[in-house]
């Protein structure tokens, strides 16, 4: 029998295992706050996590990146995380999942 973690795909294992982030000014996860657009694993083990960040010039942004390549490099398939910041589309209160605008009251 196929365990239900290897049933998954490895996108959805990150977007899991991204939920361990937690913004600590907000303490919602980053995957809740709709911070991550996509995760991409190349043939090279590179994992490219292409993100936005609430505000321009977070002064959480290093402690995120360090928090997201500890989640990720514990895969066996990844040999290297690179974030690829963005800024459209914009971040906004949209892109919060139910849960974490219940959580913060919004």
């Amino acid at each position: 029998m196929i365990k239900m973690a290897e049933q998954r795909s490895f996108k959805e294992q990150v977007m899991m295992a991204l939920e361990n982030v937690v913004d600590p000014e907000l303490a919602v996860d980053i995957v809740n706050l709709g911070l991550i657009y996509n995760v991409e694993l190349d043939d090279q083990g590179l994992c490219t996590v292409t993100m936005t960040l609430t505000i321009a010039g977070c002064p959480l942004t290093d402690y995120l990146y360090e928090a997201i390549n500890e989640e990720l490099m514990g895969f066996d398939q990844v040999d290297k995380v690179k974030i690829n910041l963005v800024w459209e589309p914009a971040w906004s209160i949209d892109k919060m999942s139910r849960e974490a605008r219940l959580e913060l009251g919004v």
